[in-house]
């Protein structure tokens, strides 16, 4: 009995040396595939990663597989920082994945877009911010719950940028230059705090007067409306008449000119015909004193129709002579 224990036990040991080593070998294998999974990420497209060693920021890593310490050691947050973001102000558009995009209080969103112009007049705005997470690691530790602040920013903004204008020009023409000045502001205050923000930018939705007063708005709206269209309609006639009254006027004194000239070169053309009846006169008075005479004659006598040019001691006119009939007497 005490001979088969004594050589049963270096069997018994060389049996557990095997399964310890067998065991020991599994939990190695384990412990690498573990080491293996833990240390081996993916960034994925427009998207960075933040690693953390112990909590603190050891380096901002690119899209693509990458490496970190195993088991816990180092810590990794994926930030999307090419994506488009947005916030709405004064509005909710429901199914938004980002939990800032929009105020959860319908009593908030309205206290949000009700505003006060420079004028004086009160003005409902609504507007939509997009940005992008530029610097993932400001935007993870710098400032807690950037969104939001970054809610407060836009908020005090625009307010600031309405209230120096009046309604007409929040309402209608400024709307573009609110926009852009709304955008410029934001982003220096964004990087005044270091929030890790890009604006890319501010756009307005909805901008009316208070629900109370908007019929007598848009009643003045529709007369200021009908007062261009007759200011264009004047113009467009002013326009029609007034080139076609000018080129009358350049009409007639173009042909009133012509009319002098061809007086003046009439007048000059008498002149050099009297200058040259007056040279020949001078040469031959008599001669020209009857010419003178004879073509005067000439010219007058047809225009006096049928006379009888009689001698005037003559006593009867022969009978033969027929006054009252219409032929002619040759």
């Amino acid at each position: 009995m005490g001979e088969n224990i004594e050589f049963n036990l270096p069997k018994n040991f060389r049996e557990f040396r095997t399964r310890a080593s067998s065991i020991l070998w599994i939990l190695i294998g384990i412990l690498v595939a573990a080491a293996a999974f833990t240390s081996i990420y993916t960034v994925e497209a427009q998207s960075q990663g933040v690693v953390l060693r112990f909590g603190k920021y050891v380096k901002t890593v690119d899209p693509g597989i990458q490496v970190k310490l195993p088991f816990g050691i180092d810590q990794v947050s994926i930030v999307q920082v090419r994506r488009q973001l947005q916030q709405e102000f004064g509005f909710a558009t429901r199914g938004g994945t980002n939990p800032t995009q929009f105020n959860p209080s319908q009593t908030e969103r309205s206290f949000e877009r009700s505003m006060v112009t420079g004028d004086l007049n009160a003005a409902t705005v609504e507007w939509i911010v997009q940005f992008r997470i530029q610097d993932p690691r400001l935007f993870l530790f710098k400032v807690r719950e950037p969104s939001l602040t970054l809610r407060d920013i836009s908020e005090s903004v625009m307010r600031s940028v309405v209230g120096d204008r009046t309604v007409d020009e929040v309402i209608t023409v400024g709307r573009q230059e609110i926009e852009s000045e709304a955008t410029i502001q934001m982003q220096t205050l964004v990087n005044k705090y270091e929030l890790g923000l890009s604006i890319d930018q501010v756009q307005l939705k909805d901008v009316n007067p208070p629900q109370p007063v908007q019929p007598s708005f848009n009643e003045v709206n529709q007369a200021q409306q009908e007062r261009e269209k007759m200011i264009n309609v004047a113009n467009g006639e002013y326009n029609k008449v007034v080139p076609r009254a000018r080129g009358e006027a350049e009409q007639r004194i173009q042909s009133a000119e012509g009319y002098a000239l061809k007086r003046v070169n009439e007048a000059e053309g008498d002149v050099a015909r009297f200058n040259a009846i007056l040279e020949e006169y001078i040469k031959a008075p008599e001669v020209t004193k009857r010419r003178l005479y004879l073509e005067a004659m000439q010219e007058v006598i047809p225009r006096l129709g049928r006379k009888i040019i009689i001698d005037e001691e003559a006593q009867q006119i022969l009978p033969l002579l027929q006054l009252n009939q219409d032929t002619p007497t040759r």
